[in-house]
């Protein structure tokens, strides 16, 4: 059982906009969203952290839904250009690093989450789905939120996160399942 006091003296320590504790039943998950993936993200059918490698949205639906609990967190970087996306995306690698020691936090607490966050997974220089094998590093990989067919904006409205300040404001988000 996880301490979440402890967790939360823990979070209190990183530079996080929010973290809040959601119940994955009021996730909100589309299949339209999945065609924003198809039809608009270059890493489509290149990686095991983007569809159709995550499995359908009805799959990534009762994954996420077999968890009783999730931590959502969200950090905020400013760009010079919010419209350059090489600038943006290179914003990506902190928030990543701040998912990952959450990520620890919980595992010294004997959780294993399930996480959701930014990531096309660049990991590897070539990814083993180009090749039809197993993903090298289940352990380090995780989904983008959107992979996974989640409709965010719902979620963070609800629990008063600011997603688009406009003025070069870029909000991150990670999702972990436990």
């Amino acid at each position: 059982m996880m301490d979440l006091e402890r967790l939360e003296e823990q979070l209190a320590q990183l530079p996080l906009y929010g973290y809040f504790h959601i119940d994955p039943q009021t996730l909100e998950f589309s299949d339209r969203i999945r065609w924003i993936c198809r039809h608009e993200c270059p890493m489509y059918d290149k990686t095991w952290a983007c569809p159709p490698g995550v499995g359908p949205v009805a799959e990534c639906r009762a994954k996420c839904q077999s968890y009783q609990n999730c931590l959502m967190i969200a950090t905020i970087t400013e760009v010079a250009d919010i419209a350059d996306i090489n600038e943006t995306l290179a914003t990506r690698p902190e928030h990543e690093a701040i998912t990952n020691q959450v990520r620890d936090l919980m595992r010294e607490q004997g959780v294993k989450p399930y996480i959701l966050s930014t990531e096309a997974c660049t990991i590897c220089e070539r990814c083993a789905y180009l090749d039809g094998l197993p993903c090298r590093l289940p352990g380090k990989m995780h989904p983008c939120v959107e992979s996974h067919g989640i409709n965010i904006i719902p979620t963070l409205e609800e629990n008063g996160i600011e997603f688009q300040f406009g003025a070069n404001v870029v909000t991150w988000i990670s999702l972990l399942f436990y």
